[in-house]
Formats: C-alpha cells, structure tokens, sequence
C-alpha cells in the first residue's frame, strides 16, 4: 500500500477499476458501510456485492476525490462522482443517463483499515439529473 494515499483513495480507486479482490485490503471483513438509496452493507462480501452491482449498471463510474483529511483513526473526503447509468441501481433507473453528483464519505480506521463508513450523496441533484421523482 503506497503510504502517501489514504485508504479511502485506494479503495475508490479499486472499484472504479472493477478491482473488487482488493478491498479486503482496504476494509475489515465485518466493515459496515452506511450508505442512501437502500445501499448499505455489512461486511466486505456485501459490499463487494453492491459495488459488482454497481459497476453492472454504471461501466464508468469514477470517483474523484477533491479533498481528503487523515487521522490515525478516521479519514474523511469530498468527493465528485461520475457515470452513466445504464440499467437499475439504488432504486434509480435509467438508460444511458450521465450524472455528476457529489459525495461526502467518512471511515473510521481500525488497524489500518477501514471498520466503518459513511456515505453522504446529494441524491436530489442525482434524481434531477436522471429525470426520476
């Protein structure tokens, strides 16, 4: 693990590559991701699970993260995602819609990894964008 990269950098860039072997890494086995739309998990095959279903429907999701902060404990960072939905996700559906959303994500670290994390996503601007109520 390259020392100069948070975890929540590895692990973000891990699932847009559809690296989903590596999050074992990144995360504990009893992670707990709390997250909208239905997307929350409890442990690392869970939240492999979503993040397959995720890369189903959205090929190119990318997160870039804007800023982070690091502490021996806890790492938080805001974040920009992008993709293009194709198919059904979170309780959104559309075909071939693109969206720009921002995200606010904090974990708490345990070990040197990642035991528990936050998802916070502008889910009404997602809605707009994909043209859902």
């Amino acid at each position: 693990m390259c020392a100069s990269r948070s975890l929540l950098e590895l692990l973000f860039t891990a699932g847009d590559a559809g690296d989903l072997g590596s999050f074992g890494r990144y995360m504990h086995e009893d992670v707990v991701v709390h997250a909208p739309a239905g997307l929350s998990t409890i442990g690392l095959e869970s939240e492999k699970e979503s993040w397959r279903k995720a890369k189903s429907a959205i090929p190119d999701l990318h997160h870039e993260l804007a800023d982070v902060l690091t502490t021996s404990s806890s790492e938080a960072a805001r974040t920009v995602v992008t993709g293009t939905l194709h198919g059904t996700y979170g309780g959104f559906t559309a075909k071939g819609r693109p969206f720009k959303i921002d995200q606010a994500v904090f974990a708490r670290v345990r070990d040197g990894k990642i035991c528990e994390l936050w998802e916070i996503v502008d889910v009404a601007s997602l809605k707009d964008q994909l043209g859902t109520d």
